[in-house]
């Protein structure tokens, strides 16, 4: 499945994996992936969520809120969500055998989903508060 992904966009999905177990949560969703991208420094998703007035450290924390944690407990492996697969699909759709797929892509594949929370946080402009 992974296969199409370049080497900082498998990073993104580790960190999404980690963010999930830091939460004590047993599945990767897109919000998990969402973090991973904020945790990878990539300059032109930094700027991409700069540049619609979305301030990083925020948003990270505004997904941390709305995902929560879970119980602890042991993690047997990545499961992913439905609509977390969904956007992996979408976001190879994007490139299809042009590219690798880039960190880029994930992001624009949450918002072209657009039904998650994370497509939410994304559009919410900061002035609102939750």
């Amino acid at each position: 499945m992974f296969s199409t992904f370049s080497p900082a966009a498998r990073r993104v999905l580790r960190a999404a994996e980690q963010e999930s177990r830091n939460l004590n949560h047993y599945y990767v969703g897109v919000e998990h992936l969402l973090l991973g991208l904020l945790d990878e420094h990539d300059p032109t998703i930094d700027a991409t969520l700069t540049r619609r007035g979305l301030e990083l450290g925020e948003l990270r924390d505004r997904v941390r809120r709305a995902l929560g944690t879970g119980e602890d407990r042991q993690w047997e492996g990545i499961l992913l969500t439905p609509r977390l697969r969904t956007v992996i699909e979408l976001a190879e759709g994007r490139v299809g055998d042009s590219r690798q797929l880039e960190p880029l892509d994930l992001l624009l594949a949450i918002e072209a989903e657009g039904g998650g929370t994370a497509a939410m946080l994304l559009a919410k402009p900061p002035s609102e508060k939750e």
